[in-house]
């Protein structure tokens, strides 16, 4: 299965004030310095695996064949592995913590083929350190893979089955009502539900529909748009986002801080049809 792709992309929720992207990117330069690394984002919430996986699974489509390296890893320092998966045909690889954060863009790539847990010392760095698996676990193994090490060599097999999944969420399709949970808040405000575009019109929901989306306890008229200027003043508006997702919006202000959402919240959100206007 090796393959030199050449190329890492890189996801997580470490941020730009601290040094930790800087230094897994000058790991894998060091390993493998004709490696580029392209970053998809490191502005993940702190620890929001559900939101790490999603931006995961959205950017794949439009990402370069590549070593994926994501690292999103509340769990780090305990027992839960660190794993390279396996899917689809090409094969796509992905590189992170067995905590469900890899698995849905594995199976936006094809579907889980193989994985194998990262535990040959040959391919990370030595030292006592426990706190920092995106330095000295998974940029290494991310570098090595790019440059074409087959992933059996990183260490013994995990069965597809045996991968740590995320919670079902919520999303729910009915004449006249959707819900679905929130899988994530963009800079602007706007608020990613896990319905997809197909969703509004088999809820028969169609653009100029007036409808009322609810964030229990709160709730907002709105009217299903098809692009942020057709929102109403003061009203919230429903669209499908770039990423095919059913999105709560509005227009020139923050979605997420009318429906009193923050970081990391992944409340259901209801969007349904209002009665007719008098």
């Amino acid at each position: 299965m090796p393959s030199a792709t050449g190329t890492v992309t890189f996801t997580s929720d470490y941020g730009l004030r601290d040094a930790f992207v800087g230094v897994c990117h000058g790991v894998i330069a060091r390993i493998a310095p004709q490696v580029r690394v392209l970053d998809v984002s490191h502005g993940i919430p702190r620890h929001d695996v559900i939101t790490g996986a999603t931006v995961l699974a959205d950017c794949l489509p439009y990402l370069p064949q590549a070593v994926h390296l994501a690292v999103v890893d509340p769990g780090v320092g305990t027992g839960r592995r660190g794993v390279v998966v396996a899917a689809g045909s090409e094969p796509t690889l992905l590189v992170g913590p067995d905590n469900g954060l890899l698995l849905p863009a594995a199976e936006r790539a094809g579907g889980v083929t193989a994985a194998w847990e990262l535990r040959d010392p040959r391919f990370r760095l030595s030292g006592d350190a426990v706190t920092f698996d995106g330095r000295d676990v998974f940029a290494p193994a991310a570098a090595h893979l790019a440059s074409g090490l087959d992933p059996a060599e990183l260490g013994p097999p995990v069965p597809p089955a045996e991968l740590v999944r995320l919670p079902a969420l919520t999303a729910v399709v009915r004449p006249g009502l959707l819900a679905g949970a929130v899988v994530g808040i963009d800079t602007f405000g706007n608020v990613a539900l896990t319905l997809r575009g197909e969703d509004l019109a088999a809820a028969g929901l169609r653009e100029g529909d007036r409808v009322v989306v609810t964030a229990h306890p709160v709730r907002w008229p709105a009217t299903v748009v098809r692009t942020f200027d057709e929102v109403r003043d003061r009203e919230l508006g429903v669209l499908v986002d770039s990423f095919g997702r059913v999105a709560v919006v509005v227009k020139g202000g923050d979605a997420a801080v009318r429906l009193g959402l923050v970081a990391g919240d992944h409340r259901e959100i209801t969007i349904r049809a209002a009665g007719p206007e008098r």
